[in-house]
């Protein structure tokens, strides 16, 4: 038995991840087509309370390789918030790629049972909850924010690009 969040859980932030880093090779070839420093994409934002491009991906990370680790019982791995060039945040999304599928399946055999901390620490409340009220709508937030920054940009994304592969194998 795998336990009832793992199947909603770690396959759909595999799937946003995948899409993520997709619509930023599209950001940058979109950039390398027109002239421009595709790094430099990584300090846009839409407004100017918002967290930049690179911040959304950092954040899209903490949100999948967090929410894997709480489910399955572990303390999420720490990655330092320092990606400046598209490799950077590439490789960031690799080793948060990583991270999830190295979390065991049986792990998540008693994820509903869990009572999850939020990272603040100050709220606390049944696994379920978590992932559905918080990690992943948090995840798709940050994800479809990079999708709009790129928009904002010039990059040609649709729906497709930001849904990424969701048929199965």
């Amino acid at each position: 038995m795998t336990g009832p969040l793992y199947a909603p859980s770690v396959p759909v932030f595999r799937q946003m991840l995948d899409a993520l880093s997709d619509i930023l090779r599209k950001g940058e070839a979109h950039a390398r087509e027109h002239g421009l420093d595709p790094d430099a994409m990584l300090a846009a934002r839409l407004a100017p309370d918002m967290l930049t491009l690179a911040g959304q991906v950092q954040r899209a990370s903490d949100h999948a390789k967090g929410a894997t680790a709480r489910l399955a019982g572990y303390d999420p791995p720490p990655f330092a918030d320092d990606e400046r060039t598209l490799a950077e945040a590439h490789a960031r999304l690799s080793r948060t790629r990583d991270y999830i599928d190295t979390v065991p399946i049986e792990a998540f055999e008693h994820a509903a049972e869990r009572i999850i901390t939020l990272p603040s620490g100050a709220s606390q409340m049944p696994a379920g909850r978590y992932l559905y009220g918080f990690a992943l709508p948090s995840l798709f937030f940050h994800v479809v924010t990079a999708y709009a920054i790129l928009r904002h940009r010039g990059v040609p994304l649709g729906k497709r690009d930001y849904l990424g592969n969701y048929l199965p194998d």
